[in-house]
């Protein structure tokens, strides 16, 4: 199959690629860094998302993984407008099997940066009105939505050990995803995966069940 997906040069858009060339797919990469690697069934576009009018000409994507995204940076325009444009321009068709957004557990907690929350949140309505109109293809359209992911981007918080200690009191199972993990995820909600659509899947560790109540004793 024919796997296009966004954000491939570090952190969960890598750990997909590398999963999907595994099983001998062809992997096509946008990112605006260099390649994360060389192998000869992958294919990188060194640009940024918003190049809407330089975006590569790519027909019959099978699977479109929206993966691209950042944090305290145009997060509206890069997580939620860019994420819209990809779609209608390679997943909206007659080819595609499958579309996966990589969201977040903010879009469903609020609790973050602003225009981060609200950007993730988009996602979630977003994925739902996709996979309404692709649904007469035999298509599918989720979203994953993890917690905390032990990446690159993450290790502000990851190296501060008072900072990490309070992350790990609000997280149930006392750890946060590898970005091998969600690849997993994404591996399973695009290619065996065939009947769940519309829906969000949270990924969190259990950090959204649980709660602090405080009161007198």
């Amino acid at each position: 199959m024919k796997i296009l997906i966004t954000g491939t040069s570090q952190g969960i858009g890598k750990a997909i690629a590398e999963r999907f060339l595994k099983e001998d797919h062809i992997v096509l990469g946008i990112d605006r860094q260099e390649a994360p690697f060389r192998h000869n069934n992958y294919v990188h576009y060194k640009m940024d998302i918003r190049a809407y009018d330089d975006l590569p000409d790519i027909e019959d994507v099978n699977i479109l993984i929206n993966n691209a995204g950042t944090q305290n940076e145009d997060d509206i325009d890069i997580n939620l407008k860019a994420l819209i444009h990809i779609t209608e321009k390679y997943g909206v068709q007659d080819k595609i099997s499958s579309i996966l957004n990589i969201g977040s557990a903010s879009a469903h907690t609020g609790a973050e940066f602003p225009e981060y929350c609200a950007s993730k949140a988009g996602i979630l309505a977003y994925t739902k009105n996709v996979a309404l109109r692709v649904a007469k293809y035999g298509a599918v359209c989720n979203s994953i939505d993890p917690g905390g992911v032990v990446t690159p981007l993450n290790e502000c918080v990851i190296k501060d050990p008072e900072l990490w200690e309070k992350i790990m009191d609000e997280t149930p199972l006392r750890r946060w995803a590898s970005a091998e993990e969600i690849a997993e995820w994404a591996y399973f909600m695009t290619v065996t995966n065939k009947f769940c659509t519309g829906q969000n899947i949270l990924i969190d560790g259990g950090e959204a069940i649980n709660y602090n109540f405080v009161w007198k004793e």
